[in-house]
């Protein structure tokens, strides 16, 4: 890049830069774009693919060292540590297998949370004037992934054996780093002065994070709960067990563009969003199991109603989220660029990664020692205590902004009539 090039413009393959790709938000997207928005939904649809087979991960918090270099070296790490994963039963049993698990899966988490979050980055920076719209049309991605995971797998499986699966989609993702090397372009950016700690000293930003840990641990809870639930409680098979989950993955990926674009064109709606979605998730899980207290009898349409209401709601959460804790950083003094990019993904991610790690270590609990329907309950209650704080915090911040234009109009007055008298 050229040294009189502000250190946030991104030259481009065809020669203009960022800021003149992205001067209107009206305007059709240019080959960069094009290149950028199909690098980044490989890279999710790669990556949970990937991680709908393995499964949960580990929650890492990482550094951010160059966004391009961060998303190609997590694609190596990940299809490294997924080809690895498939040569574990050739371990011996006990202790070793248990360690190397253990190992791998941890590694796995440091490639997969360096490719998610500077994928986050890279989408925030290249399309400034439509966050919500971009992260929600790759959430389609995101889905598609989490449905293909478990039939390619399983089908995989059935025909070849443990290995082949993990060989297979390990090399899919050794793949997309060569991919990526090619079409997506480098980024330059000064070092921030700006931390985690300094994010979360904001009330907003606190309660918008407890709203992303309660999204993730009802998921990382459904996962690895519902289908044991299922085959015990319906006498369902593993595969219409899939089929089942398509009920919670198929609103998902329907609504989250949607959403994303009425987020990105009516702002004011965004709190509003996250408000519903929490009410719509909590009723959702407490009608899942049902909640013992009202004693309904669990039916398997009533789940896979109630999926779908979970898998809608969730969008409506998830998907304002980003560009709100973006804002309210903003706001607050921090500066507009790549590292702030970097900051907001990476503490993104790791609320995310931490609910995946809570839901089903809290929820199996729960279940082993109660039931699968106290802990759905438990799930929803996290959900709507997320819904009411926001609620709360929204009409109180809406309160202070009704009265602040009254006591400013009022000033001027009082100073009028004293000068005049």
């Amino acid at each position: 890049m050229n040294d009189n090039m502000d250190s946030d413009e991104v030259q481009q393959t065809d020669g203009s830069t960022l800021e003149e790709s992205t001067s209107s938000p009206n305007q059709r997207m240019t080959r960069y774009q094009i290149l950028t928005l199909t690098s980044i939904a490989s890279v999710n649809f790669s990556s949970m693919i990937c991680y709908s087979i393995l499964g949960p991960f580990f929650p890492k918090e990482i550094v951010q060292i160059g966004a391009k270099f961060m998303l190609i070296s997590g694609l190596f790490v990940s299809s490294v540590c997924t080809i690895l994963f498939g040569l574990l039963d050739k371990v011996p049993d006990g202790a070793t297998f248990i360690i190397l698990c253990f190992i791998i899966r941890s590694v796995d988490a440091v490639g997969f949370s360096a490719a998610m979050t500077s994928s986050f980055a890279v989408s925030t920076k290249v399309f400034p004037n439509s966050i919500a719209t971009v992260l929600g049309s790759l959430e389609i991605f995101t889905g598609l992934g989490l449905i293909l995971g478990p039939p390619i797998g399983g089908w995989l499986y059935q025909s070849f054996g443990y290995e082949v699966p993990f060989m297979a989609l390990g090399c899919f993702l050794f793949l997309m780093v060569p991919f990526n090397m090619y079409i997506l372009p480098s980024f330059d950016a000064d070092p921030s002065k700006d931390s985690f700690f300094r994010l979360f000293t904001r009330l907003k930003i606190v309660l918008i994070c407890f709203a992303i840990f309660t999204l993730s641990s009802g998921l990382g809870f459904l996962d690895a709960a519902l289908s044991i639930y299922a085959i015990d409680t319906f006498n369902l098979s593993p595969g219409y067990v899939g089929l089942l989950l398509l009920g919670l993955s198929l609103p998902y990926c329907l609504a989250s563009p949607l959403l994303g674009i009425v987020s990105d064109r009516f702002p004011s709606t965004r709190p509003w969003f996250m408000v519903l979605g929490g009410l719509f998730t909590a009723t959702g899980f407490w009608f899942l199991g049902p909640v013992p207290i009202l004693q309904i009898k669990s039916q398997l349409w009533l789940v896979v109603f109630m999926l779908g209401i979970i898998g809608f709601s969730l969008s409506m959460t998830a998907i304002p989220t980003f560009p709100e804790i973006l804002d309210c950083a903003y706001e607050n003094g921090f500066e507009e660029g790549l590292s702030t990019l970097g900051l907001v993904s990476g503490l993104f991610g790791a609320v995310w990664s931490f609910g995946m790690f809570c839901g089903p270590t809290l929820g199996g609990f729960i279940t082993q020692q109660l039931s699968f329907e106290w802990a759905a309950s438990v799930q929803g209650g996290l959900a709507f205590l997320a819904a009411f704080f926001l609620g709360v915090y929204f009409l109180c911040q809406r309160t202070r902004q009704e009265r602040s234009p009254q006591i400013q109009t009022k000033r001027p007055s009082d100073e009028a009539t004293h000068l005049l008298t």
